[in-house]
This record gives structure tokens, sequence and C-alpha cells, in this order.
């Protein structure tokens, strides 16, 4: 039987990649790929963006996206953050490749994505100083706060809060709310 040997991907080739329905990402050179996601990772997701969208609009230190984006740290890093928070300048360019300052990163964890958002992807967030990244799984209720250089997450216990530099309150949202039923 002939091995063969793993493709080292890049930005460029990911883009490449015809529209098929699925999210296509690279973390150095390793491909990534999540088909749609679940209903329950939309309603969590719509609540987090309902929130953080509010919150700026008050506390305005930046601008929210979710995906599909193109956010780029070199030639083998593309990610589609399921949420995310750029500082207003760069987002005021409206060019994918100005957006380099996250604030915030959100992944709503599906079963197809848990090795990639919870080490794959945390890791290059991490290494490229994204301010607060959270690992949400809507199936346990519990949310991962990860924030540079930590070994560890914290834990999000009741409330789910953040509070960007520049920001004089902070957004907090219980848990409750988050993971409520329909």
């Amino acid at each position: 039987m002939r091995m063969v040997a793993p493709r080292y991907w890049t930005a460029e080739m990911v883009r490449a990649l015809p529209d098929d329905g699925k999210r296509y990402e690279v973390v150095y050179g390793e491909l990534l790929v999540s088909p749609s996601p679940r209903p329950l990772h939309q309603l969590v997701l719509q609540r987090l963006l309902l929130a953080v969208g509010n919150y700026l609009e008050h506390e305005r230190v930046g601008v929210v996206f979710t995906s599909p984006a193109d956010i780029s740290w070199g030639d083998d890093i593309l990610v589609q953050p399921d949420l995310f928070v750029v500082e207003r300048a760069q987002a005021a360019t409206l060019r994918w490749a100005s957006m380099q300052s996250l604030l915030l990163a959100c992944e709503v964890l599906s079963p197809s994505s848990v090795r990639a958002d919870r080490f794959t992807k945390r890791v290059a967030y991490q290494r490229n100083a994204v301010g607060t990244y959270w690992v949400v799984d809507a199936d346990e209720g519990t949310v991962e706060v990860w924030r540079p250089g930590a070994t560890f997450p914290e834990t999000a216990d009741a409330v789910l809060t953040w509070q960007p530099a520049g920001a004089a309150t902070a957004l907090t949202m219980p848990l409750t709310e988050l993971f409520a039923p329909i």
C-alpha cells in the first residue's frame, strides 16, 4: 500500500478551493474542514452575536463579525472564527487582510470541530495575541476563557464576562440566558 505524504496547506490554497458549503481553514499548514453547523450551534452563536453587538454599541472599542471570514496571520494560517471582534480602525478598512488585531474570538463547538477549536486554533489564537478566546460548549453548557500565554483556561461559572482594553464597563451574560432552551 502506497502512503501519500500529507499536504502542507497554505492560505492561498484554501482560498482557491471551491465553494461547496463547507468551511475550510488552515492553521500552520493543517487543513481544517467543517460541515454546516447544527441548529444548537447557530442558536448559541446568534445569542452571543446579539449580546456582543449590543455591548459594542455602547463600548465602541471594536466591531463584531461572524464567519465566513478570512483572518490570516501568515501564509499557513487562515481562520474563520464563529464570532470575533476587531479593533475599530482595522474594521473600518472593510478588508480582511487589514484585520489582524482580534480583541475577542469565539468558537462554538460542534462534534466535528472539538479538536481543532480546543487545540489547533487555540494555539494559533494565543500565538497571535487574540485578547480573549471563548470556547463555547453548548452541549455541556460551559465556556472556556483563554488568554494569550495561559496554560489552562478559566471557566465561566454562572456569568460570561468580557471587558476589553478601553471599555469602561464589562459585558456580562448569564450562562442561563446563553444556553436557555427555545
